[in-house]
Parts: C-alpha cells; sequence; structure tokens
C-alpha cells in the first residue's frame, strides 16, 4: 500500500499480529485475512494460518525483534497495523517465584512489546498513519494469586500505551489496549469441568469468550471507525472485571 493519506482505506493493509500461530493470535490473524489485510505472524513453531506470512521471532532478543521486522517489510511493506499479543507466563506464589520467573515473563510480555513498539513506530511516523494495540488481560486489572509477574506484565501495557498515545497522536497513530477475561483456548479447555463452572460463576455472562469476540474487538480498533479513539482499555470480560 503506497497511500500515505490517513484515511486510506481499511483493507489491504501490512498488519504484523505476534503469537499469530494459535488461541487468540491465530483468530485475530484469521480475522485481519478474512477483511484483505496483508499479514505476518511470529511464532516460535513457525505455524501459521493459511494466507498468512510466518516470521521467527524471539521478542527478548532486539536483534531477532529487527530481523524478523526487516523480513515482514520485504514481504509485504511497512506495517501499518500492530498487534503485540504474544505473551508467557510462569505462574507461582510470590514468595515461591524466583528472579528468573519474574524477568522472563516482564522480558516476553511488556519489554517484547516495548521492542514491536518502537520499531514499528519508525514506519508509521514515516506514513503519518498507524494501530498499535496490545492485547492485555482482567488479570492486569483485578490481580491473580500466583500471577504477580503476569498481572504486572500485563498492567505496563497500559501505561505503554497512553504514554504512545500521547506521544505519537499527532502523527495519526492509534495505540490501545484489549484485556481479555476467560477465553476458550487450548489451556482452558483442559481445565478440570469443575473449576471451569467455578470460574464461569463470576462472570455475569456466565461464559468463556470466543477467541473471535476478542478478534472482533482488535479488527475494530484498527479499522477507521476508531480513528478517534486512542489510550482506551477495552475490557472482552464478560462483565467479569467491570471495565477496571
Amino acid at each position: 500500500m503506497t497511500t500515505t493519506n490517513p484515511e486510506a482505506a481499511a483493507t489491504g493493509r501490512s498488519v504484523l499480529v505476534t503469537g499469530g500461530n494459535r488461541g487468540i493470535g491465530r483468530a485475530i490473524a484469521e480475522a485481519f485475512l478474512a477483511q484483505g489485510d496483508r499479514v505476518a505472524v511470529t511464532s516460535r513453531s513457525g505455524d501459521a494460518p493459511d494466507g498468512a506470512f510466518a516470521v521467527a521471532c524471539e521478542l527478548t532478543d532486539p536483534t531477532s525483534v529487527e530481523e524478523a521486522y526487516a523480513a515482514v517489510e520485504a514481504h509485504q511493506g511497512p506495517v501499518e497495523v500492530l498487534v503485540a499479543n504474544a505473551g508467557v507466563t510462569r505462574d507461582t506464589l510470590l514468595l515461591r517465584m524466583s528472579e528468573d520467573d519474574w524477568g522472563a515473563v516482564l522480558d516476553t510480555n511488556l519489554s517484547g512489546s516495548y521492542r514491536l513498539a518502537k520499531r514499528a513506530s519508525k514506519s508509521m511516523l514515516r506514513l503519518r498513519r498507524g494501530r498499535i494495540i496490545f492485547v492485555s488481560s482482567v488479570v492486569a486489572l483485578l490481580g491473580s494469586p500466583g500471577q504477580v509477574n503476569y498481572a504486572a506484565s500485563k498492567a505496563g501495557l497500559i501505561g505503554m500505551a497512553r504514554s504512545i498515545a500521547r506521544e505519537l497522536g499527532g502523527r495519526g497513530i492509534t495505540a490501545n489496549v484489549v484485556a481479555p477475561g476467560y477465553v476458550e483456548t487450548d489451556m482452558t479447555a483442559g481445565l478440570p469441568e469443575e473449576q471451569k463452572q467455578a470460574y464461569q460463576r463470576q462472570i455475569p455472562l456466565q461464559r468463556f469468550a470466543s477467541p473471535a469476540e476478542i478478534a472482533g474487538a482488535v479488527t475494530w480498533l484498527a479499522s477507521e471507525q476508531a480513528g478517534y479513539v486512542t489510550g482506551a482499555v477495552i475490557p472482552i470480560d464478560g462483565g467479569l472485571g467491570m471495565g477496571h
């Protein structure tokens, strides 16, 4: 796409989704593909949805992030929509949490997203348009026992997005956050039935989200209709967090 018009058409853009090989990330990638965008996904396995460009990327390694971006740009042009979705967990109680447990989660989830956003902003500034969307979690706002590291990393995305929104808004770049609650993924599918029911009782809508529902919010934030939305946190949690 060669136009530099900030009101450029919503389709045909260059989109990068990290962790786009499975779960929420895959649903997001597939939603962008369905509307005609050119989509690249990062993964460690090399797997990708049909029609997407797969690229290896280790988010804890700045060189790997740079190489992944170079590959994506060579394949489909400057990234116009970045969805920072990839993340890891190392759950354990605070007193048992090691320095490595803490550092690995923060370096991937928070610092990795910083590296992605910093690299994406270079081309977005030249284009004078762009969408940066971070995938956080309801845990960022509610907290969760055994997830001090994960909650801190996901809460950090909110401050980062709002700071980016203030820095880059004048150049037509928005930065927003989606905060999913419990989602139907391989991880939740493996939970014991009684545990799933206990979780669902806490949710006003009494069910888990589908990955497609998360993808719908992400594609909306990347659309022209959301052009005046920036610095926002969109909860997709069935009412679990009540907007907090």
